[in-house]
């Protein structure tokens, strides 16, 4: 069939190259409109809700807002995962859904169930949906500077939240401009609790007073003349001095009691959750701009570039955006880098075609192959919603040696045919339909079992697909343009690669024999070839030692899920102890900032301690999140890497009570909303007491601590908070006439400080608060004594009515499918993740004892890595499985196919030393490279196979089945055809060497793909050229002997 396909596109040449036109321009169309980025998008479909619940403590917020809401979540179709946090006034809980799940789709169900619990919720708190955004979506941050020092921190507060953030939003493709660090401005109500006595005024009717004076209203409409006039009555506060006039009660006497003569009006910040702070200089307003889920980030950063360049001329004078992260740069870089490591490769492979071919025309032949075959691939992705990626491009860039293998060998054999033809008729030309139709018994003659080697290639990534989640999305990009390409090349390999042979493969054709570097090959090659066929069985055995030796190194090899990729910037987030200050945590992020600023390296340090305001960040005040820029590499010291840099950083920076910890930006934004956990390994204790709990965590904490390789290991604190619990006495208020509301409003609103409005202004709004005096509320004494007006306007203190005390209690609370939880962020440096998580699990599991009901779960990259393997265990068998039936199909023999089966593990030795001398760790990027590998050298199993058939084929069909013509069948299929081979491998080792001795962004996870392939497509082939004939012969022995024996009888038998 295949053979048909060859000769019908040498017939209908010119529809082949018009199609091929025509694909070109499809492609190219594709490359044009495809979307970039740096990373494929490997956050896990998830849709957050947030809460807030103003003034509410963690306990509170989880029994009353974040405990319903996960209990009802995880009746969501597809919901696999729901995680609550529950911080001092929000709530955030995520719901992680089934992989393929629509997140739109995910979004009304998780919107119809949020409806269904609403009524459960407290009135005051108000539930949202997050942006639809994903992990990735943090594409570009900026902070606001002021040069001139004549705004404060609220103005420019102001300007993020009502002038950049709405003009921002109206670029396509961002879901959210969320606001970080800063003052809110805030109108604040200081009431004196003595003049409200005095007046007999109670703290709530203040309250309602306000909220009615601060309204506006209208009053339909007037027919004056003939014309309509609109009636409206102004009644909004505006001004410090609106609030003091605000009337609260008249006396007897007709006098008027104002808001200014209980209290004080001024204007001061609100309570923060958040603070940013740029370059250890101090605090800094700032903003991140979120995109949507799946858009084009650099399409998104430009266009965020664009409009903020305008809007600079709308700031005030002085006022100045400094972008602070950019992820535009590594997406360039890493693109970049790929694109000139495929122009390196295109460059390396024609060379090596030239070299053996000695024929510039038939090399081009070859080099065509590629970028046909990348742009079929680019059709695909376009059409499959796959971007262009470090990952995706990298799969193209590992095809490209073995893309143009099936041309080369097909070239090689059409040069073989023509030079036959001009021994066999010397002095004529070879021209017209004669020409063609040697050109198409070439191709037909090895084009079929390349068609199906190109297919072996394309389906040894099966594998790769099933895999599921975070390594799933991470590693299919690359196999889809991986397959994608082999498919486009094995197409164009029997319909395009013949009829550019026709065509191009002209003029003086050089002899094989007259290019020394064939020479040299057939003259290392033969004398060796002969000893292997004279010891055919002492050569399988010591294929076979070889291969038991490199069982040592593959022992010592170790495993993580991925090695770390070099984003160019990386966050530093150390975790401090819990229940700190607002002023303690600007102070500790200044001090930090300024340290790291003094690194030569370091362009710019942006840090940021709590959350910005979006639901795509659950962080609580203690945990610290700086952003370091660096400088453009030619500007490093000499010898600086970043792991170096990492080194010096952790060096410098030493503040006591903060655990450092160094991660790249999108990797742990992704795996902080994947698995919650911001370093590579996490241990989750769950339970239902967080006493107990906190003390499991911190038995691991320290058990771990003690296992080699472990950098840090930090039990996050679950009692550290510190609450200030006022316990009611129901008589006691009674006696007074107050209820439990009653003094609950005292405490919400006088001590704490409730927002009971907000003032128009324009386009902007500013929360209004009332609050008690600082100096009466700043010490428990003083709070015992805080004074109270009941309606009845009786005249009492808080400790008439309360009893107050300091206790210890949760700064925050994590639960996981609705169970509480605590967990242990580990950090390991200078040791595989495997092999120290296995070190890790024994040593808890000695030292920490459960108790009933609690339970351990190691997560983070560990639990991808896992999944990874136990999918791959089960998966690689089926695939090996594949090849085989391919191979049957291509030989119609079982045991030739077996023969080629059995290859493939020698093909894996030198993958393994390989990775064993450069000391890489055997990650699921390795896993990759030698599925690859395997394709790789099962193909070339079959084109050393494909030779040594043909010329014992040849010797049968003419009788000669002696072992003598055996043996001289092998050495012609082995020794003769030595130029097809060395050129399959050389063309796939040059596709290779750029990646594996490349440098630059992404070159971490291409070079672990790259190791198993090179080092394997060294001993393949030399495995393949010495046992593969080995095999053959002992396989043929028998059969020749016998055949020869018969063809002795049947002589005797008529003489």
């Amino acid at each position: 069939m295949i053979a048909k396909l060859i000769r019908w596109s040498i017939v209908n040449r010119f529809l082949v190259l018009l199609a091929t036109v025509m694909v070109s321009a499809w492609g190219v169309y594709s490359v044009l409109k495809t979307p970039l980025d740096a990373l494929p998008d490997l956050s896990d479909v998830q849709v957050i809700i947030r809460t807030t619940f103003p003034g509410q403590a963690p306990r509170i917020v989880e029994n009353q807002i974040t405990y319903p809401l996960t209990t009802t979540m995880l009746s969501v179709p597809g919901a696999k995962t729901v995680r609550g946090y529950s911080f001092f006034g929000d709530s955030f809980v995520y719901v992680l859904f089934e992989d393929g799940t629509d997140l739109y789709w995910a979004r009304s169900r998780v919107l119809e169930y949020l409806n269904q619990v609403q009524s459960r919720l407290p009135p005051s708190a108000k539930a949202t949906l997050g942006p639809d955004a994903t992990g990735v979506g943090w594409i570009y941050q900026y902070a606001l500077v002021d040069r001139t020092g004549t705004h404060d921190a609220s103005q420019l507060r102001a300007l993020q939240d009502w002038f950049l953030k709405y003009e921002l939003k109206t670029v396509p493709n961002v879901a959210e401009v969320a606001a970080v660090g800063g003052m809110v401005r805030q109108y604040q109500i200081v009431l004196d609790p003595d003049k409200l006595a005095a007046y007999g005024i109670s703290h709530t009717k203040v309250v309602n007073v306000i909220q009615r004076a601060n309204q506006e209203a209208g009053g339909s409409v007037l027919e004056l003349g003939e014309a309509e006039y609109m009636v409206r009555a102004s009644g909004y506060l505006q001004s410090l001095d609106d609030f003091r006039k605000v009337p609260l009660t008249t006396n007897d006497a007709g006098v008027s009691v104002r808001l200014g003569d209980v209290g004080r009006v001024q204007v001061g910040p609100e309570m923060r959750r958040g603070i940013g702070e740029l370059d250890g200089e101090g605090e800094a307003t700032g903003g991140v701009i979120v995109m949507r889920s799946g858009k084009n980030a650099l399409e998104t950063i430009a266009a965020v570039k664009a409009k903020l360049r305008e809007l600079q001329a709308g700031l005030p004078k002085g006022v100045e955006i400094v972008p602070v992260y950019d992820r535009s740069g590594l997406i360039e870089r890493a693109v970049e880098n790929l694109g000139f490591k495929l122009l390196e490769e295109f460059l390396v492979v024609a060379v090596v075609c030239f070299i053996f071919l000695f024929h510039l025309r038939s090399a081009f032949v070859a080099i065509v192959s590629l970028p046909l075959g990348i742009l079929a691939a680019f059709i695909v992705m376009h059409y499959q919603g796959v971007n262009a990626n470090i990952m995706s491009l990298g799969g193209i860039a590992i095809a490209i040696g073995a893309m143009v293998d099936a041309a080369v060998v097909m070239i090689e054999n059409a040069h073989k045919h023509l030079e036959h033809w001009n021994h066999a008729h010397p002095g004529e030309t070879l021209d017209g339909e004669a020409r063609w139709r040697v050109i198409g018994d070439s191709a037909a003659e090895v084009g079929p079992a390349l068609f199906f080697s190109l297919l072996i290639i394309t389906l040894s990534f099966v594998p790769v697909f099933t895999l599921e989640a975070q390594e799933g999305r991470l590693f299919a990009p690359l196999a889809f343009t991986k397959t994608y390409a082999m498919a486009a090349a094995a197409g164009l390999s029997v319909t395009l690669i013949p009829v550019l042979m026709g065509y191009l493969i002209r003029g003086r054709i050089p002899d094989e024999k007259s290019n020394p570097l064939n020479r040299l090959l057939i003259a290392i090659y033969r004398p060796l070839l002969n000893y292997v066929l004279a010891w055919p069985k002492l050569t399988l055995a010591l294929a076979a030692v070889i291969l038991g030796l490199s069982l040592w190194p593959l022992q010592h090899i170790g495993g993580e899920f991925m090695p770390r990729l070099d984003e160019g910037d990386i966050l530093y987030m150390p975790s401090a102890l819990p229940g700190l200050s607002a002023g303690k945590a600007a102070e500790l992020l200044q001090q930090t900032d300024r340290l790291i600023k003094t690194v030569p390296e370091v362009l710019s340090v942006y840090g940021k301690a709590g959350r910005a305001e979006t639901a795509t960040d659950p962080a609580p005040m203690e945990m610290f999140e700086t952003t370091i820029q660096f400088k453009p590499r030619d500007q490093w010291r000499p010898g600086m890497t970043q792991d170096k840099l990492v080194d010096e950083l952790d060096r410098i920076v030493k503040v006591p009570g903060l655990a450092n910890i160094w991660v790249p930006p999108i990797r742990n934004r992704i795996d902080m909303l994947a698995t919650g956990i911001k370093s590579p390994v996490g241990v989750k204790v769950a339970g239902t007491d967080l006493a107990v709990i906190d003390r499991i965590t911190g038995q691991i904490e320290r058990a771990l601590k003690d296992v080699p390789g472990v950098s840090s290991a930090l039990a996050e604190r679950l009692t550290g908070g510190r609450y200030v619990d006022v316990n009611i006495r129901r008589d006691d208020a009674a006696r007074f006439g107050m209820n439990i509301a009653d003094v609950q409003s005292v405490i919400t609103a006088a001590v704490g400080g409730d927002n009971i409005g907000e003032t128009v202004e324009g386009l902007q709004r500013f929360p209004i608060s009332v609050r008690y005096p600082r100096e009466i509320r700043d010490s428990l004494e003083k709070i015992r004594k805080l004074p109270i007006v009941s309606e009845r306007g009786a005249r009492l203190v808080l400790s008439d009515v309360a009893d107050i005390r300091v206790t210890d209690g949760p700064p925050m609370l994590r639960s996981e499918n609705a169970r509480l939880s605590g967990w242990v962020y580990v950090d390991i440096r200078g040791r595989d993740l495997r092999s120290a998580v296995q070190d890790m699990q024994k040593v808890v599991a000695e030292r920490v004892v459960l108790p009933a009901g609690y339970s351990v779960s190691w997560s983070g990259q560990f639990e991808f890595l896992e999944r990874a393997t136990a999918k791959l265990k089960v998966v690689v068998p089926f695939t090996l499985l594949i090849i085989l039936v391919l191979l049957y199909l291509t030989f119609k023999r079982m045991d030739e196919a077996v023969l080629i089966m059995a290859t493939l593990p020698f093909a894996l030795v030198g993958g393994i030393w390989l990775l064993y001398l450069l000391d890489y760790n055997l990650s699921v990027a390795g896993a990759v490279g030698f599925i690859a590998l395997a394709g790789v050298s099962a193909e070339f199993g079959v084109i050393m196979l494909l030779y040594l058939k043909h010329a014992w084929d040849e010797r049968v069909a003419q009788g000669k089945t002696s072992n003598e013509d055996l043996l001289d069948a092998i050495r012609e299929g082995a020794v003769l055809r030595v130029r097809p081979k060395a050129m399959t491998v050389a063309v796939i080792l040059a596709g290779l060497f750029p990646i594996m001795w490349g440098t630059g962004t992404g070159s971490e996870v291409m070079q672990r793909i790259a190791a198993p392939m090179v080092g394997g497509m060294i001993t393949a082939p030399l495995l393949s050229m010495f046992v593969v004939p080995a095999v053959y012969l002992l396989m043929r022995r028998t059969r020749a002997s016998r055949r020869t024996a018969e063809a002795t009888a049947t002589v005797e038998a008529s003489a």
